[in-house]
């Protein structure tokens, strides 16, 4: 009887152990109070969800809209390019950068005006000098927006004026904003606080100061936009990098969006974990043909950012060719190990020859046909 008994001990007790570690597993995060109506905070390299608020309710979102603007221009326009405003450009209802007929303006000052002045101005023109008209560039907006993942999201306008078919989610905008943190040129520009520019007619200097005050007042903040229009509420796109990490964070309709973003940053932060991934250990020296003999490989496993618990759901492939021909120059490029977690890519570092091979007298005839067979084929 007490064998009995405590044989239905353990069993319970297993039991108990596995249910609770299934409901650990599947259990979100908590979200920090704030308030914001919806919200969103992911990892800023791989867009990993954090933690949400109704994160993919549609919604609209003003003039955040213009990171998907900018990036568009950063993408396709020579940013040194100068045009000439148009009065169909420049007629546009809300914020402006202050462009009027007539003006000399470069790409660049559009950049400049789009991502710190929020100009709908700014907005229009590079919309209309891109596509020909407002509504064909909606269209490679949602084009753009459909590369991106953004599965909850319909652009109408580039500036975020309110229409019923304009709206997105913050889990959406978040995934916008990891994707254009990784342009270059787009990240520089709404890092800045201030920017004197030089546009007009003739063209003249001035200086546009950005709306984003996190530049300001939060430590480590690097961009992104700011947005408010009567329907949507305070919009708010933030990015933020601390000791090697980073965090994008997103508020839709967020009275006191300052402050939500520096609850929301501050609890990123605290959530990720930045360290080595796995090195491989089935990674061999390479023959090379018309030498003397092998390369040595060189490989330095990445530094990523993910959840704690992430790192143990993350594979590798290592593609290596091989054989090479002489001469190897040292820190050449002879393969690859790409780090996933499912299905999604989250890093990559190259495999490279540790020294130089020279060529030598021998060629591939000369080798020993068994030991090409084996480099070329495998075989034994």
């Amino acid at each position: 009887m007490i064998k009995r008994l405590a044989i239905y001990i353990i069993t319970a007790a297993v039991f108990l152990t596995a249910l609770t570690d299934r409901v650990y597993a599947a259990a979100p995060r908590q979200m920090p109070s704030v308030s914001a109506k919806y919200a969103a905070v992911v990892e800023m390299n791989t867009g990993e969800l954090i933690c949400e608020k109704s994160g993919n309710n549609k919604t609209s979102m003003a003039s955040t809209t213009k990171i998907m603007t900018a990036l568009l221009l950063c993408e396709m326009c020579d940013l040194d390019e100068e045009i000439v405003a148009t009065k169909e450009m420049v007629t546009v209802e809300g914020s402006s950068m202050g462009l009027q007929e007539g003006d000399r303006v470069h790409y660049r000052d559009l950049l400049y005006g789009l991502l710190l002045a929020s100009g709908n101005d700014a907005a229009n023109t590079t919309a209309i000098s891109i596509a020909g008209s407002v509504e064909n560039f909606a269209a490679l907006m949602n084009k753009k927006a459909a590369e991106i993942g953004m599965t909850d999201t319909h652009f109408v306008t580039p500036s975020g004026l309110d229409d019923d078919e304009h709206y997105s989610t913050a889990i959406d905008m978040a995934k916008l904003a990891v994707y254009a943190m990784k342009n270059e040129q787009f990240a520089t520009a709404c890092a800045n606080k201030t920017m004197t520019l030089e546009y007009g007619n003739p063209p003249y200097r001035r200086t546009l100061k950005n709306h984003n005050k996190l530049l300001w007042y939060y430590d480590g903040a690097i961009g992104i936009k700011t947005g408010f229009t009567k329907k949507s509420g305070r919009c708010l796109v933030s990015c933020a990098q601390k000791d090697g990490m980073g965090v994008i964070a997103v508020t839709l309709n967020a009275p006191s969006d300052w402050s939500d973003h520096a609850t929301l940053l501050d609890y990123g932060f605290s959530q990720l974990k930045i360290d080595t991934l796995y090195t491989p250990d089935d990674i061999e020296n390479i023959a090379v043909a018309n030498s003397d003999g092998k390369v040595a490989v060189n490989f330095t496993p990445p530094k990523v950012t993910l959840l704690p618990e992430q790192f143990d759901k993350v594979t590798f492939k290592t593609t290596l060719d091989r054989f090479v021909f002489a001469p190897v120059k040292k820190g050449q490029k002879l393969g690859k190990v790409e780090y996933f977690i499912g299905d999604k890519k989250i890093a990559e570092s190259d495999i490279t020859a540790t020294y130089e091979i020279k060529s030598s007298k021998y060629t591939i005839i000369n080798k020993d046909y068994k030991y090409w067979l084996k480099a070329l084929f495998g075989a034994k």
